[in-house]
């Protein structure tokens, strides 16, 4: 007798005979003696797509045991004549029927109290991805290069391809006391991790930890099918006590786990269930919209970042002081975060001047300082501050962007640029750009036009008789300005000069902007340019399409907007940072999470790197384009 291979179908094989041929018409008629002799002939159970349940399988499989036996053509009804031919016919039936049971009892007694054999069970796996509508998942897990260093955390290597929905890992043979940066623990020695969560997931041994932990994964689908099994084994070394002669070395057990930092000291704003970060922004006045934007955008960051067990079991908190974009108050909203709400670092600070003031405060208190919204040159030194950690690209870096475009795309003379600034940090570091750009073009910046109004203010009167009264023609004005400031200039300026062309850096609140001259009229937004430090909004890359998902389900109604998005990368960027700085988090070993970071890929479009020599982890400026209608479209800058 053979046994037929594995056949692609989800009815399982019989294993008494080879394989039939499917019935050609499907009608679903009992077999006769005559069909059943017929090679062409197959059971109308096997005919369909394999979209079968396992209960049918069983039952088809019962009824392959009789089907299998080769009747003669002429079989009819009993006679006389042929009565020694039926009693062997009913003979062989029982003797099969009897056999059909035998093997019936043992097969379900299998299903339900064994485990099945390893094809069996790949089988069945592919039988419910399959009525899924998806291929089995696989996954592979690459080792580290050599031993790892004693409490160093590292990412677990696992690469998946074809997620199903729901799936997770269940990883076990860790050493007790080990944590992962994502995950639940499911027992005593099990943790579990979605497996969409996988890739960047981290483990942390035990403090003190030394020698090999092999590892075991499973990929489990939503109900509890076991997909593949794979293992790994990580290895930790650390330095070798040597005893003094005629003593022994004393045992040295590991530490327990602390809320924090090392030595048992309390790590300010850590905690073992939380930890607190703080954002001084305008949540007031004329830039509030700004502040607002970019605590929605870190806090779906952080939402979706708990919702997924937290990093190392701990829930990242955003805790917000209003300064009202004005520095003289941004000394105290400061204070207040570290001092009162006990925050751990700053995310997500809004501005150049108030930068300018928070910064200090944050290097004395040795605290981390991230995500800034300014692209100013203050938080980019060289070489950089150790604690000052940048997502986006800088002011100069986008001008430069901006300016090229105008000259080598758009064959703008250099002189013929002008610049429209706040007067203070954050409109110099703008005009600084422009002007460093311009001497890259033609050799000198030359007397490059500079326009300025107040901070704060809708005064722009003063820049507008400056635009007029300027003797050499003006094509193009570079505005360094928020969304009021600047569509108030926009409107003056557009009467006077129908064809001047106006762009603006990021920091203007692009959604803002384009509500502000939406309000004034659609002659008024056509043609607007703005320079963004994240993609389009209204793309569909990976990276925006998990942050439009995330905004609607953490704030149902929130429209997306490119402050809330840059808010969400630079918590993303964080979480990311924090999950490579380990369980025992202070803020110097999350220095070393961030400057670890290496082609983090986020779905952008560019990999983000940090470095000891580079704190800003993109350097990539993505051009944009105003309608009519208050749309942006994506434009191509060089």
């Amino acid at each position: 007798m053979t046994i037929p291979q594995e056949r692609s179908s989800n009815v399982r094989p019989s294993p008494f005979a080879p394989r039939r041929p499917r019935d050609p018409d499907q009608s679903g008629v009992p077999p006769t003696a005559s069909m059943m002799n017929d090679v062409n002939w197959r059971h109308p159970a096997e005919a369909g797509d394999g979209d079968h349940s396992r209960d049918a399988d069983e039952n088809v499989l019962l009824r392959e045991l009789v089907e299998q036996m080769v009747l003669p053509d002429t079989m009819a009804l009993p006679t006389p004549n042929r009565a020694p031919r039926i009693i062997a016919l009913v003979a062989a039936t029982a003797i099969v029927s009897v056999a059909a049971s035998v093997f019936a009892v043992g097969y379900l007694s299998d299903r339900s109290g064994s485990a099945a054999a390893p094809g069996t069970e790949r089988a069945s796996v592919q039988a419910d991805v399959n009525r899924a509508g998806s291929a089995v998942p696989q996954f592979l897990v690459s080792q580290p290069a050599g031993p790892l260093e004693a409490d160093e955390a590292v990412p677990l290597g696992v690469s998946i391809y074809g997620t199903p929905e729901g799936a997770e890992f269940v990883i076990s043979g860790m050493a007790p006391g080990s944590t992962f940066s994502t995950g639940r623990s499911v027992g005593t020695d099990a943790w579990s991790i979605p497996a969409t969560e996988v890739r960047n997931a981290i483990i942390a041994p035990p403090r003190g930890f030394v020698g090999p932990m092999d590892l075991s994964f499973e990929l489990r689908l939503a109900n509890g099918g076991v997909v593949d099994r794979k293992a790994s084994r990580l290895e930790w070394s650390g330095p070798v006590q040597t005893a003094q002669p005629g003593r022994s070395a004393p045992a040295v057990a590991p530490a327990a786990p602390l809320p924090g930092g090392t030595g048992g000291a309390a790590v300010h704003g850590v905690t073992d269930r939380e930890v607190r970060f703080g954002i001084a922004a305008p949540f007031s006045g004329p830039a509030k919209e700004l502040g607002r934007q970019m605590k929605l955008g870190i806090d779906t960051a952080f939402n979706l970042t708990n919702d997924s067990g937290g990093v190392y079991g701990r829930q990242l908190r955003l805790v917000a002081s209003d300064d009202g974009y004005e520095p003289t108050r941004t000394a105290d909203a400061v204070r207040q975060l570290y001092d009162k709400e006990q925050v751990f670092g700053m995310v997500g600070n809004v501005g150049t001047p108030t930068a300018a003031v928070a910064l200090p405060y944050a290097l004395e208190h040795k605290m981390l300082f991230f995500g800034a919204f300014t692209g100013a040159s203050l938080l980019r030194r060289d070489p950089p501050d150790r604690y000052v950690f940048n997502y986006r690209a800088s002011y100069a870096e986008e001008t430069d962007a901006v300016v090229h475009h105008l000259v080598k795309v758009r064959r703008i003379r250099p002189e013929e640029i002008a610049v429209f600034a706040q007067q203070d940090s954050y409109g110099d570091a703008g005009f600084a750009g422009v002007t460093k750009a311009m001497r890259a073009l033609r050799g000198d910046a030359g007397a490059t036009l500079r326009l300025n109004y107040k901070r704060n203010s809708l005064d722009v009167q003063e820049a507008v008789a400056q635009l007029r009264a300027h003797r050499g023609p003006i094509k193009a004005v570079v505005m360094v300005a928020t969304y009021r400031a600047a569509a108030k200039f926009i409107e003056k300026a557009r009467d006077l000069f129908p064809g001047m062309i106006f762009t603006n850096v990021s920091f203007v609140g692009s959604t803002a902007l384009a509500d502000e001259l939406m309000l004034l009229g659609p002659r008024y937004a056509a043609g607007v340019i703005v320079t963004q430090v994240v993609p389009a909004v209204n793309s569909y890359s990976t990276a925006i399409l998990e942050y439009k998902s995330a905004l609607s389900k953490y704030f149902p109604g929130e429209a997306p907007d490119y402050v809330s998005l840059e808010g969400y990368v630079a918590g993303s960027v964080l979480a990311q940072a924090l999950k490579r700085a380990g369980p025992q988090l202070d803020s110097e070993r999350l220095v070393e999470g961030f400057e670890g970071l290496r082609n983090l890929d986020m779905g952008l479009g560019t990999l983000l790197t940090f470095a000891r020599g580079d704190h800003q982890g993109s350097h990539k400026v993505w051009g944009t384009q105003l309608d009519e209608t208050g749309q942006y479209h994506p434009i191509e800058l060089q």
